[in-house]
């Protein structure tokens, strides 16, 4: 299977999309202690919420399917739904971002000093976005097409088309109730 991990500007944003498996209903980030193992998987262990954690959940879990639904109209090639941006705003306008120069002229953006917990993820999650939009890549981390699948992955394809998380499982199975759904038409 081809490597579909996102680069690194945008891994936390495809890792917090995957932490519901649509197929199965597991959800990583609403089990017990969910958010605080996501958060020490990358690192962040610091941004552990000291309360408050089920409405840091329930806000994070809202995020993550308003990402999910921006990377299903990258599949798609359309443009996000009216409501979903206005979710977005919302949420991202509580991770305010600040330029930092570094001595040699670099510049990075950063959430701001004052953030903590949940909204400092939401600011590193907006950083990451910014920068991939920056840099073209935003667009090639989709979500799968599949409805009962849904996962998100970095489309790495030339042409920058991909439609399903793998096309020896997804894929596959698209393009098999697409033929039978043709051989059954045409036997009719």
């Amino acid at each position: 299977m081809a490597d579909r991990t996102a680069p690194t500007s945008l891994l936390l944003v495809q890792d917090l999309v995957n932490t519901l498996d649509i197929e199965t209903g597991a959800d990583t980030l609403t089990a017990d202690g969910g958010l605080g193992a996501f958060l020490d998987d990358h690192g962040l262990s610091a941004l552990a919420p000291r309360r408050g954690e089920p409405a840091a959940v329930r806000g994070l879990a809202e995020l993550r399917e308003a990402l999910r639904a921006v990377c299903l109209a990258h599949t798609a090639g359309t443009a996000l739904p009216e409501a979903v941006a206005r979710t977005l705003d919302r949420l991202l306008s509580r991770a305010p971002l600040v330029l930092a120069v570094a001595p040699d002229g670099a510049t990075a953006l950063r959430p701001a000093a004052a953030l903590h917990g949940t909204d400092r993820l939401t600011a590193l999650i907006a950083a990451g976005i910014a920068t991939a939009a920056a840099d073209g890549t935003w667009t090639r981390l989709k979500a799968c097409e599949a409805h009962d699948c849904r996962w998100a992955f970095y489309d790495k394809s030339p042409a920058g088309r991909s439609r399903w998380c793998t096309m020896a499982v997804c894929g596959s199975r698209a393009k098999m109730r697409t033929y039978r759904a043709r051989r059954a038409e045409s036997d009719q």
